[in-house]
């Protein structure tokens, strides 16, 4: 099995009971290709960085499956001919990677090396001579 996940990007104005049963189909995709379906996380709508179909925003899903490639060609398949999917885009899970959320920014304190203040406040140019 390998382990991807998959953004779907919906039609905003679709009802959510259609966007359960897209996300619904798409598992039973998985499940009925021997896969595994991981986990579902709603994203919400957001604001697209261009246009698509004169919509300025999407409904954002990830989905994390293991599967087959065969069967995340079928999702694809169906996935591109089904109404109200704007785009979708599958890639490889990476063990260890923050999709959901962006990694915290370290704090200027514990940055030193590229010249902030180190932890008695002082450069770390000021703290060499």
């Amino acid at each position: 099995m390998t382990k991807y996940e998959i953004l779907l990007m919906l039609d905003p104005e679709m009802p959510e009971e259609r966007q359960t049963e897209i996300v619904g189909r798409v598992r039973e995709l998985v499940e009925g290709g021997d896969g595994t379906w991981v986990a579902h996380e709603v994203w919400g709508r957001r604001r697209l960085a261009y246009e698509i179909d004169k919509k300025t925003d999407g409904t954002y899903h990830l989905l994390h499956v293991d599967v087959q490639p065969e069967t995340l060609d079928e999702i694809s398949r169906v996935l591109k001919i089904t109404d109200g999917v704007m785009r979708h885009l599958p890639t490889h899970r990476i063990a260890g990677s923050r999709t959901s959320a962006p990694a915290p920014a370290p704090a200027p304190a514990a940055v030193g090396a590229e010249g902030y203040a180190g932890s008695n406040g002082r450069s770390v140019e000021e703290e060499e001579e």
